[in-house]
């Protein structure tokens, strides 16, 4: 069968009970970060802006409207966000030396410091959980291509 299905098409229990194995792996990772961000004393978004700004994988500075992308809100959510962060010590801004426009974003050293010690916890998660993690996602990709 193919993944195309049109939406009157039943699908079997397996496939159901696949991603509902996934989805409960990812919950349960997404809750322990963010109960790590808490515990460092950050909110979970601001943890996910610092990961996506270190991470960020080209060679102009992350910017803005970047963060509101990955992290998957509007641009004046972001802009709020990167106010809330520089003011907490977390972030520094500056207007991009091409285009003023551009709001170009640094993690700050305490950023840094919070961020390595929850990547190292957020690894260490991932190391544990990771095999269940990966049967689940294995059985769905099985259940996607041979269930009726």
């Amino acid at each position: 069968m193919t993944a195309d299905r049109s939406a009157g098409t039943s699908l079997a229990r397996g496939q159901y009970a696949a991603i509902a194995a996934f989805r409960y792996q990812l919950r349960r990772f997404l809750a322990f970060s963010e109960a790590a961000a808490l515990r460092a004393g950050l909110p979970p978004q601001q943890h996910q802006a610092l990961l996506a700004i270190a991470g960020h994988p080209a060679r102009e500075p992350p910017t803005v409207g970047f963060l509101a992308e990955q992290l998957l809100v509007a641009p004046h959510t972001a802009a709020e966000l990167v106010t809330r962060m520089a003011e907490a010590g977390l972030l520094t801004k500056t207007r991009g030396t091409q285009d003023r426009r551009r709001m170009e974003l640094a993690l700050t050293p305490k950023a840094e410091t919070l961020l390595a010690e929850l990547t190292v916890a957020h690894l260490e998660e991932l190391r544990t959980m990771g095999p269940a993690l990966i049967r689940a996602l294995g059985r769905l990709s099985r259940t996607g291509a041979s269930e009726t």
